[in-house]
Protein backbone atom coordinates (compact mmCIF):
# COMPACT_ATOMS: atom_id res chain seq x y z
CA UNK A 1 0.00 0.00 0.00
CA UNK A 2 1.09 3.58 -1.06
CA UNK A 3 1.54 5.62 1.99
CA UNK A 4 -1.39 8.51 2.19
CA UNK A 5 1.26 11.02 1.44
CA UNK A 6 2.79 9.96 -1.46
CA UNK A 7 -0.66 10.15 -3.07
CA UNK A 8 -0.45 13.71 -4.25
CA UNK A 9 2.99 13.24 -5.73
CA UNK A 10 1.77 10.50 -7.51
CA UNK A 11 -0.88 12.97 -8.81
CA UNK A 12 0.81 15.35 -9.71
CA UNK A 13 3.13 13.62 -11.27
CA UNK A 14 -0.26 11.84 -13.61
CA UNK A 15 -1.40 15.48 -14.97
CA UNK A 16 -0.96 16.80 -17.94
CA UNK A 17 1.76 19.61 -18.43
CA UNK A 18 -0.60 21.54 -20.60
CA UNK A 19 -3.25 24.05 -19.10
CA UNK A 20 -5.51 24.50 -22.06
CA UNK A 21 -7.97 26.99 -20.44
CA UNK A 22 -5.09 29.26 -20.22
CA UNK A 23 -3.87 29.04 -22.92
CA UNK A 24 -7.11 29.46 -24.73
CA UNK A 25 -7.92 32.47 -22.46
CA UNK A 26 -4.36 34.00 -23.22
CA UNK A 27 -5.06 33.07 -27.38
CA UNK A 28 -8.50 35.22 -26.94
CA UNK A 29 -7.49 37.66 -24.96
CA UNK A 30 -4.11 38.25 -27.84
CA UNK A 31 -6.40 37.81 -30.35
CA UNK A 32 -8.91 40.80 -29.19
CA UNK A 33 -6.12 42.90 -28.44
CA UNK A 34 -5.04 42.11 -31.67
CA UNK A 35 -8.15 42.86 -33.10
CA UNK A 36 -8.29 46.55 -31.84
CA UNK A 37 -4.76 47.91 -32.38
CA UNK A 38 -4.91 46.38 -35.95
CA UNK A 39 -8.55 48.73 -37.11
CA UNK A 40 -6.79 51.57 -34.69
CA UNK A 41 -3.90 51.46 -37.31
CA UNK A 42 -6.25 51.23 -40.26
CA UNK A 43 -8.10 54.07 -38.74
CA UNK A 44 -5.09 56.41 -38.42
CA UNK A 45 -3.62 54.92 -41.94
CA UNK A 46 -6.38 56.45 -43.39
CA UNK A 47 -6.39 59.97 -41.49
CA UNK A 48 -3.04 60.37 -42.90
CA UNK A 49 -3.31 59.86 -46.50
CA UNK A 50 -4.92 61.79 -48.71
CA UNK A 51 -6.67 61.49 -52.28
CA UNK A 52 -4.61 64.19 -53.63
CA UNK A 53 -0.85 63.25 -54.40
CA UNK A 54 0.65 66.45 -52.55
CA UNK A 55 -1.10 66.28 -49.83
CA UNK A 56 -1.11 63.81 -46.63
CA UNK A 57 1.42 61.17 -45.50
CA UNK A 58 3.88 59.76 -48.85
CA UNK A 59 3.89 56.40 -49.73
CA UNK A 60 7.19 55.47 -48.00
CA UNK A 61 6.22 57.39 -44.69
CA UNK A 62 2.64 54.86 -44.99
CA UNK A 63 5.24 51.66 -45.38
CA UNK A 64 7.58 52.65 -42.52
CA UNK A 65 4.72 53.29 -39.83
CA UNK A 66 2.54 50.42 -41.20
CA UNK A 67 5.51 48.17 -40.53
CA UNK A 68 6.09 49.53 -36.98
CA UNK A 69 3.01 49.35 -36.28
CA UNK A 70 2.33 45.66 -37.25
CA UNK A 71 5.83 44.79 -35.11
CA UNK A 72 4.10 46.65 -32.00
CA UNK A 73 1.22 44.89 -32.57
CA UNK A 74 2.75 41.45 -32.21
CA UNK A 75 4.46 42.66 -29.68
CA UNK A 76 1.29 44.06 -27.35
CA UNK A 77 -1.33 41.66 -28.28
CA UNK A 78 1.21 38.71 -28.31
CA UNK A 79 2.94 39.86 -25.00
CA UNK A 80 -0.52 39.84 -23.14
CA UNK A 81 -1.86 36.82 -24.18
CA UNK A 82 1.33 34.75 -23.09
CA UNK A 83 1.42 37.06 -19.73
CA UNK A 84 -2.45 36.02 -18.90
CA UNK A 85 -1.53 32.37 -20.28
CA UNK A 86 1.49 31.71 -18.05
CA UNK A 87 -0.48 33.78 -14.87
CA UNK A 88 -3.68 31.73 -15.09
CA UNK A 89 -2.15 28.24 -15.61
CA UNK A 90 -1.84 25.56 -12.99
CA UNK A 91 0.72 26.08 -10.38
CA UNK A 92 3.27 23.07 -10.60
CA UNK A 93 4.75 21.95 -7.66
CA UNK A 94 7.48 19.70 -6.68
CA UNK A 95 9.09 20.50 -10.20
CA UNK A 96 12.80 21.17 -10.97
CA UNK A 97 13.32 25.51 -12.00
CA UNK A 98 14.10 23.87 -15.48
CA UNK A 99 11.08 22.15 -16.47
CA UNK A 100 8.70 25.26 -15.03
CA UNK A 101 10.99 27.54 -17.20
CA UNK A 102 10.34 25.15 -20.50
CA UNK A 103 6.19 24.82 -19.40
CA UNK A 104 5.87 28.35 -19.01
CA UNK A 105 7.60 29.32 -22.14
CA UNK A 106 5.84 26.42 -23.96
CA UNK A 107 2.27 27.96 -22.49
CA UNK A 108 2.94 31.51 -24.09
CA UNK A 109 4.04 30.01 -27.46
CA UNK A 110 0.84 27.90 -27.52
CA UNK A 111 -0.83 30.84 -26.59
CA UNK A 112 -0.04 32.91 -30.07
CA UNK A 113 -0.04 29.99 -31.98
CA UNK A 114 -3.77 29.89 -31.42
CA UNK A 115 -4.65 33.22 -32.08
CA UNK A 116 -2.28 33.30 -35.13
CA UNK A 117 -4.29 30.12 -36.31
CA UNK A 118 -7.76 31.84 -35.20
CA UNK A 119 -6.49 34.73 -37.40
CA UNK A 120 -5.69 33.78 -39.86
CA UNK A 121 -8.64 31.50 -40.01
CA UNK A 122 -10.69 34.56 -40.43
CA UNK A 123 -8.76 36.24 -42.57
CA UNK A 124 -8.60 33.18 -45.02
CA UNK A 125 -12.52 32.73 -44.35
CA UNK A 126 -13.01 36.51 -45.58
CA UNK A 127 -11.41 35.99 -48.46
CA UNK A 128 -13.05 32.44 -49.65
CA UNK A 129 -16.46 34.47 -49.31
CA UNK A 130 -15.24 37.48 -51.68
CA UNK A 131 -13.80 34.78 -54.42
CA UNK A 132 -16.99 32.60 -53.75
CA UNK A 133 -18.94 35.75 -54.64
CA UNK A 134 -17.12 36.46 -57.27
CA UNK A 135 -17.23 33.12 -58.43
CA UNK A 136 -21.03 33.45 -58.48
CA UNK A 137 -21.05 36.28 -60.24
CA UNK A 138 -18.92 35.09 -63.09
CA UNK A 139 -20.75 31.85 -63.37
CA UNK A 140 -24.12 33.71 -64.00
CA UNK A 141 -21.91 36.07 -66.63
CA UNK A 142 -20.82 33.05 -68.91
CA UNK A 143 -24.00 32.16 -69.38
CA UNK A 144 -24.51 35.15 -70.90
CA UNK A 145 -22.00 35.76 -72.71
CA UNK A 146 -21.76 32.24 -74.17
CA UNK A 147 -21.80 33.16 -77.65
CA UNK A 148 -20.54 36.57 -77.79
CA UNK A 149 -17.42 34.92 -76.74
CA UNK A 150 -16.82 32.33 -78.98
CA UNK A 151 -17.29 35.29 -81.77
CA UNK A 152 -14.89 36.98 -79.59
CA UNK A 153 -12.32 34.31 -79.84
CA UNK A 154 -12.96 33.68 -83.54
CA UNK A 155 -11.80 37.79 -84.06
CA UNK A 156 -8.53 37.30 -81.62
CA UNK A 157 -7.71 34.22 -83.76
CA UNK A 158 -7.85 36.83 -86.79
CA UNK A 159 -6.29 39.97 -85.05
CA UNK A 160 -3.10 37.50 -84.22
CA UNK A 161 -2.53 36.97 -87.93
CA UNK A 162 -3.93 40.52 -88.94
CA UNK A 163 -0.21 42.13 -89.03
CA UNK A 164 1.14 39.41 -91.43
CA UNK A 165 -2.34 39.90 -93.78
CA UNK A 166 -1.41 43.38 -93.69
CA UNK A 167 2.05 42.52 -94.75
CA UNK A 168 0.98 40.89 -98.00
CA UNK A 169 -0.85 43.11 -99.88
CA UNK A 170 1.19 46.29 -99.06
CA UNK A 171 1.95 48.26 -101.90
CA UNK A 172 4.64 51.33 -102.21
CA UNK A 173 2.30 53.40 -100.73
CA UNK A 174 -0.80 52.78 -98.63
CA UNK A 175 -4.46 52.44 -100.95
CA UNK A 176 -6.95 54.63 -99.71
CA UNK A 177 -9.07 52.77 -97.17
CA UNK A 178 -11.85 53.71 -95.02
CA UNK A 179 -10.94 55.49 -91.72
CA UNK A 180 -11.43 51.72 -89.82
CA UNK A 181 -9.19 50.26 -91.92
CA UNK A 182 -6.58 52.72 -91.75
CA UNK A 183 -6.85 52.79 -87.88
CA UNK A 184 -6.50 49.11 -88.05
CA UNK A 185 -3.53 48.83 -89.63
CA UNK A 186 -1.84 51.24 -87.69
CA UNK A 187 -3.04 50.06 -84.46
CA UNK A 188 -1.19 46.14 -85.60
CA UNK A 189 1.24 47.81 -86.70
CA UNK A 190 1.58 49.48 -83.29
CA UNK A 191 1.15 46.31 -81.21
CA UNK A 192 3.79 44.63 -83.27
CA UNK A 193 6.34 47.28 -82.32
CA UNK A 194 4.77 47.10 -78.56
CA UNK A 195 5.54 43.54 -78.16
CA UNK A 196 8.64 43.13 -79.15
CA UNK A 197 11.04 46.16 -77.81
CA UNK A 198 9.33 48.89 -78.70
CA UNK A 199 10.79 49.96 -81.87
CA UNK A 200 9.14 49.80 -85.49
CA UNK A 201 10.99 48.35 -88.57
CA UNK A 202 12.24 50.45 -90.91
CA UNK A 203 9.90 49.32 -93.30
CA UNK A 204 6.79 49.17 -91.08
CA UNK A 205 8.05 52.80 -89.86
CA UNK A 206 8.16 54.14 -93.14
CA UNK A 207 4.82 52.61 -94.29
CA UNK A 208 3.03 53.71 -91.49
CA UNK A 209 4.40 57.48 -92.16
CA UNK A 210 3.02 57.36 -95.15
CA UNK A 211 -0.21 56.41 -94.26
CA UNK A 212 -0.25 59.06 -91.55
CA UNK A 213 0.61 61.86 -94.14
CA UNK A 214 -2.37 60.42 -96.48
CA UNK A 215 -4.73 60.91 -93.43
CA UNK A 216 -3.28 63.87 -92.52
CA UNK A 217 -1.81 65.81 -95.27
CA UNK A 218 1.57 65.93 -93.63
CA UNK A 219 4.63 65.57 -95.59
CA UNK A 220 6.46 62.40 -94.97
CA UNK A 221 9.35 63.63 -92.85
CA UNK A 222 6.40 65.67 -90.25
CA UNK A 223 4.57 62.40 -90.60
CA UNK A 224 7.90 60.33 -89.74
CA UNK A 225 8.26 62.67 -86.71
CA UNK A 226 5.09 62.10 -85.42
CA UNK A 227 5.70 58.17 -85.35
CA UNK A 228 9.05 58.56 -83.75
CA UNK A 229 6.79 60.75 -80.96
CA UNK A 230 4.00 58.15 -80.47
CA UNK A 231 6.47 55.54 -80.43
CA UNK A 232 8.10 57.38 -77.93
CA UNK A 233 5.06 57.71 -75.67
CA UNK A 234 4.32 53.78 -75.91
CA UNK A 235 8.14 52.94 -75.06
CA UNK A 236 7.11 55.35 -72.13
CA UNK A 237 4.69 53.95 -71.14
CA UNK A 238 5.44 50.47 -71.28
CA UNK A 239 8.90 51.46 -69.21
CA UNK A 240 6.34 53.07 -66.57
CA UNK A 241 4.60 49.97 -67.18
CA UNK A 242 7.13 47.44 -65.83
CA UNK A 243 8.71 49.66 -63.08
CA UNK A 244 5.03 49.78 -61.53
CA UNK A 245 4.98 45.76 -61.41
CA UNK A 246 8.57 45.55 -60.24
CA UNK A 247 7.75 48.08 -57.66
CA UNK A 248 4.82 45.75 -56.44
CA UNK A 249 6.63 42.50 -56.82
CA UNK A 250 9.35 44.64 -54.08
CA UNK A 251 6.48 46.01 -51.42
CA UNK A 252 5.20 42.43 -51.53
CA UNK A 253 8.07 40.85 -51.05
CA UNK A 254 9.47 43.31 -47.99
CA UNK A 255 5.45 42.91 -46.35
CA UNK A 256 6.30 39.31 -46.71
CA UNK A 257 8.95 39.50 -45.11
CA UNK A 258 8.30 41.87 -42.55
CA UNK A 259 4.95 39.77 -42.06
CA UNK A 260 7.13 36.68 -40.88
CA UNK A 261 9.96 39.40 -38.86
CA UNK A 262 6.66 40.21 -36.96
CA UNK A 263 5.13 37.02 -36.20
CA UNK A 264 8.54 35.50 -34.96
CA UNK A 265 9.09 38.56 -32.46
CA UNK A 266 4.77 37.89 -31.24
CA UNK A 267 6.25 34.30 -30.28
CA UNK A 268 9.10 35.31 -28.66
CA UNK A 269 7.48 37.99 -26.87
CA UNK A 270 4.50 35.48 -26.06
CA UNK A 271 7.02 32.79 -24.45
CA UNK A 272 8.44 35.76 -22.13
CA UNK A 273 5.83 37.19 -21.33
CA UNK A 274 4.39 34.02 -20.30
CA UNK A 275 7.65 32.85 -17.95
CA UNK A 276 7.13 36.03 -16.42
CA UNK A 277 3.58 35.72 -15.55
CA UNK A 278 4.31 32.41 -14.39
CA UNK A 279 6.77 33.51 -12.02
CA UNK A 280 4.20 35.52 -10.47
CA UNK A 281 1.59 33.16 -10.38
CA UNK A 282 4.06 31.07 -8.32
CA UNK A 283 4.84 33.89 -5.88
CA UNK A 284 1.27 34.34 -4.86
CA UNK A 285 0.81 33.65 -1.14
CA UNK A 286 -2.50 31.59 -0.34
CA UNK A 287 -4.06 33.64 2.72
CA UNK A 288 -5.09 30.07 4.94
CA UNK A 289 -4.91 29.16 8.31
CA UNK A 290 -4.94 31.56 11.31
CA UNK A 291 -5.41 34.39 8.99
CA UNK A 292 -8.28 33.16 7.18
CA UNK A 293 -9.80 32.01 10.74
CA UNK A 294 -9.13 35.79 11.62
CA UNK A 295 -10.97 37.15 8.45
CA UNK A 296 -13.98 35.03 9.72
CA UNK A 297 -14.57 36.38 13.21
CA UNK A 298 -13.69 40.04 12.06
CA UNK A 299 -17.26 39.19 9.89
Amino acid sequence: MIPSADYSVVDTQSRSGVSWAAIFAGAAAAAALSLILVVLGAGLGFAATSPWADEGASAKALGISTIVWLLLTQIISSGLGGYMAGRLRAKWANLHGDEVYFRDTAHGFLAWAVSTLVAAMLVLGTAGNLVGAGASAASQAVGMTAAAGGAAAANADKDSMGYFVDSLFRGDGPAPVSEDAANGVAARILAKGVAGDGALTPEDRTYLAQLVAQRTRLTQPEAEARVDQVIAQVQELKMKAKQAADTAAKVAAWTALWTFVALLCGAFFASLAALYGGRRRDQVQWMEGEYVAHRTIQR
